[in-house]
């Protein structure tokens, strides 16, 4: 019985010690996520652009993963209320801007 009882425990043992050298080894080689300079994550807008609310969340959870990035609202077209709402979740949003589709230009 103490044999299975040893093997047991070194088998968690074992378990335990690659956990503990997986975490140090993760917190060492992601410490510092790599930025992109100039990322920039584009979202052409026409008309009523009805899903616009939806679109600029799911580009806020991209973002997230990539720092740096900047959220780019590109008015091409949109009505005045749909105009209104991207420039206030452009105003919202940490990185993010309303611009329109003459003045976009990428560098």
């Amino acid at each position: 019985m103490t044999v299975l009882q040893d093997g047991i425990l070194t088998f968690f043992s074992a378990v335990g010690m690659t956990t503990v050298v997986w975490l140090a080894a993760g917190a060492l080689l992601h410490a510092g996520r790599p930025t992109v300079p100039g990322l920039m994550l584009v979202l052409p807008l026409k008309g009523e652009a009805l899903a616009m609310e939806n679109d600029v969340r799911e580009l806020r959870r991209v973002q997230g993963g990539l720092p740096g990035a900047k959220i780019i609202l590109v008015d091409c077209g949109m009505t005045e209320d749909a105009r209104e709402l991207a420039a206030y979740l452009a105003d919202r949003e940490k990185n993010a801007e309303l611009v329109d589709a003459k003045e976009f230009r990428v560098k």
